[in-house]
């Protein structure tokens, strides 16, 4: 399983749209991490910055995100992308939260419009 988390410097970045890049972790089928990486951010907010196909073809099935718009949710979930928002903090203790199933999606909307 891999997992995307929007990050900044090491911690959860509060407005996906806007990440400096994405850690990518794959866990095996005993919930380890095997693997970490960083993706650069594609130019543009994030629901229509492109991202979601590119997550979707590394094999990315969770994004844990800070906030997130209806329109990213829509599109990662249109690419078969399940986000659980409401994640903070580092994305190492993050990633582990959730392989322990101790993450739930808060189900808030940030309502930040993108501006170019």
């Amino acid at each position: 399983m891999k997992v995307a988390v929007p990050t900044a410097q090491g911690q959860v970045d509060s407005h996906f749209g806007h990440c400096a890049y994405f850690t990518i972790f794959e866990f095996d089928a005993e919930n380890k991490i095997v693997s970490k990486s960083e993706l650069p951010s594609p130019q543009g907010c994030g629901c229509k910055s492109g991202i979601a196909p590119i997550l979707a073809e590394k094999g990315v099935s969770v994004m844990l995100a800070g906030n997130m718009g209806d329109g990213a949710v829509n599109v990662l979930a249109n690419n078969n992308i399940k986000v659980i928002r409401g994640c903070s903090g580092s994305v190492d203790a993050v990633a582990e939260s959730f392989i322990k199933g101790e993450l739930v999606d808060n189900q808030i909307i940030c309502k930040h419009e993108c501006h170019h």
